[in-house]
């Protein structure tokens, strides 16, 4: 019985640990593993952040890219009615510094509105 007492918080972290998802844990990068000294180009900060609003059935978006390289940005609308189309714009570049306006619109409602980015 005294065995049990003395070693449950060490069967406690075990567990803890063993639960925590394969996600949540910390990632050591070994150099070498993928042909260098890692992903240099994943190291470095990059992508605009973009702003949405949607007003009724119109939505504006603008992304501001303070980095610098070169992100490509697409709006997409998804409408709320079955009948309304939803839209996709056409792919834009932001270069270092800029900022561009991204527009679209459903006839109706919008249901959900989403940027994606490319390099």
């Amino acid at each position: 019985m005294r065995l049990s007492r003395r070693f449950a918080p060490v069967f406690a972290a075990v567990a803890l640990v063993m639960a925590v998802p394969y996600d949540a844990t910390s990632h050591t990068l070994v150099e070498g593993a993928y042909g260098g000294a890692g992903n240099p180009a994943a190291s470095q900060p990059f992508g605009a952040e973009c702003r949405t609003t949607v007003t009724g059935s119109h939505v504006v978006a603008y992304c501001h890219n303070p980095y610098v390289g070169t992100d490509r940005v697409s709006l997409h609308v998804e409408c709320a009615r079955w009948w309304d189309i939803d839209t996709d714009s056409a792919p834009v570049d932001v270069g270092p510094a800029m900022t561009v306006r991204l527009a679209g619109r459903c006839w109706k409602e919008i249901r959900t509105v989403w940027i994606t980015h490319g390099p």
